[in-house]
């Protein structure tokens, strides 16, 4: 069923049906890459789930048209959560090809919006504009445009006036005239249309070109033809509508993504040092009052709270980090939970299923994997805490390792409140350790201990006086 969209545009009150159809069907050659062009990634995810996210701000899921076509089923599978509609381009015949292909999916619709599925930087309130001022313009097509410092390589629009919106041709770069090449307003790609004309006329696109296909651009001299209106309106901003179509300009995208986002994060409140070091991606979370230091990654969906600092070149990655939280240098945390007032670091490494209690302390090479510890714990030096469940108040010193696998199965490691593990301790697994045990240092630890114990599990000293001298001599004696 059609979407009813209610027009935002000035006087216009009556609502109209929206459709968007996304082109993701193209290889991407010039990108020299055996993946699918829109599947490439910038600002921490692919160039087709960014448009896509865009268009959601306008229109349902059930109203978006992805037209796929290169390694289909790859894309289908890496944004088929966001519960678009999907048709296939078996040949790659071209833009108005791909349009084509969809004829039947926006048949019942008024109004369709053409998006491009390798151009992440679109926003939703410009396809929203580009909505509103097509219905308000009653146009048959409206094209997108950008004003751009170089526009070399680029069709122009050539308008009927300097002041009109109607647009009298799209010329491309190579056949444009020497004063036309001086235009520097640009077809970004995006276009909308009224469907009714553009399904009537849509079968009359030709083929009689350099690459022999089908270009969404010529409608505009067709449909002009027919008696319909052109119109052409200007993005905000000039590069949000541009696709990445060789490395340097997945770069470039990228770069102007990441620092949009540092940018949104120190209006509101962020103190970001050095923010074109910083690698922060677009679904990221930070609160006020935070700092975040140079060279930082702060990856997928990572939350970071208030008043918390994160120091240089850690790497966190989907973690939710509580408030007041201290990442001191070189951190790397994947799918992992600070909770408030917790230290991490130096050079902690927090393996998915990691949770830091409020207070505790991870310290310099230390590793977590699927563990709790504790409101208050601390594990401050070179240990290993696997597949652990540690209270609060407990001590883990230097060198502890939880043995959690046997070499076909993993095992749990239980220490309860107020433990003390000193240092050099092997906890071999599955264990438990009651509440308040003390654990000798460099024991071994097999068995479990209860309550208030003290285990000790390591060979009794032996001194063996004059030993060592008596060696050397022999050594000595040996060499003569």
């Amino acid at each position: 069923m059609a979407n009813k969209q209610t027009s935002s545009a000035p006087g216009h009150s009556s609502e109209t049906s929206l459709a968007v159809v996304i082109m993701a069907a193209g290889k991407g050659t010039r990108l020299k890459s055996k993946h699918p062009k829109v599947l490439h990634e910038a600002g921490g995810k692919p160039l087709l789930a960014h448009v896509i996210a865009a268009a959601q701000r306008t229109v349902s899921g059930r109203d978006i048209y992805v037209v796929i076509g290169h390694e289909a089923e790859r894309v289908r599978e890496a944004v088929s959560a966001t519960g678009v509609n999907f048709i296939v381009q078996h040949e790659q015949r071209g833009t108005g090809h791909a349009v084509m292909m969809a004829r039947d999916a926006i048949a019942g619709y008024d109004q369709v919006i053409v998006l491009s599925g390798d151009a992440p930087r679109i926003s939703g309130q410009t396809i929203q504009k580009l909505l509103d001022f097509h219905v308000t313009k009653k146009a048959a097509m409206t094209i997108l445009t950008s004003v751009l410092p170089d526009p070399a390589g680029y069709g122009r629009i050539i308008r009927k006036s300097a002041k009109s919106s109607d647009v009298k041709a799209i010329v491309e770069h190579k056949a444009a005239t020497k004063a036309q090449q001086k235009v520097r307003e640009i077809n970004s790609g995006f276009y909308a249309f009224s469907v009714k004309p553009l399904l009537k006329h849509i079968s009359h696109l030709g083929t009689k070109n350099v690459h022999g296909e089908m270009y969404l651009t010529d409608l505009a001299k067709i449909l002009t033809k027919a008696g319909g209106r052109v119109v052409a309106v200007e993005a905000n901003d000039p590069y949000e509508a541009l696709g990445g179509n060789t490395r340097a300009e997945l770069a470039d995208i990228d770069r102007r993504m990441r620092m949009a986002k540092c940018e949104e994060l120190m209006a509101g409140g962020v103190t970001i040092f050095y923010p074109e070091t910083c690698v922060i991606d677009a679904g990221v979370q930070v609160g006020p009052d935070t700092v975040i230091e140079p060279f930082v990654q702060l990856l997928g969906a990572t939350s970071v709270g208030e008043n918390c600092r994160v120091r240089s070149y850690s790497v966190i990655r989907n973690t939710l980090i509580g408030d007041e939280v201290s990442i001191l240098p070189g951190c790397v945390m994947d799918d992992s939970q600070i909770h408030a007032q917790a230290t991490v670091g130096p050079y902690s490494r927090l393996r998915p299923g990691s949770e830091i209690g409020e207070g505790a302390r991870v310290g310099n090479f230390v590793e977590t994997k699927k563990m709790r510890l504790g409101k208050g714990s601390k594990a401050n030096h070179l240990t290993y805490l696997g597949d652990a469940e540690i209270g609060d108040g407990v001590n883990i010193g230097a060198g502890t390792i939880t043995c959690n696998y046997d070499g076909v199965h993993k095992h749990k490691t239980v220490i309860e409140d107020g433990v003390f593990v000193g240092s050099d301790s092997t906890l071999v697994a599955p264990i438990k350790l009651g509440k308040g045990a003390y654990i000798a240092a460099a024991s071994c630890i097999t068995n479990e201990v209860p309550a208030g114990s003290l285990a000790l599990g390591r060979a009794r000293q032996i001194v063996k006086e004059g030993w060592a001298r008596a060696k050397q001599a022999s050594h000595a004696e040996f060499k003569k």
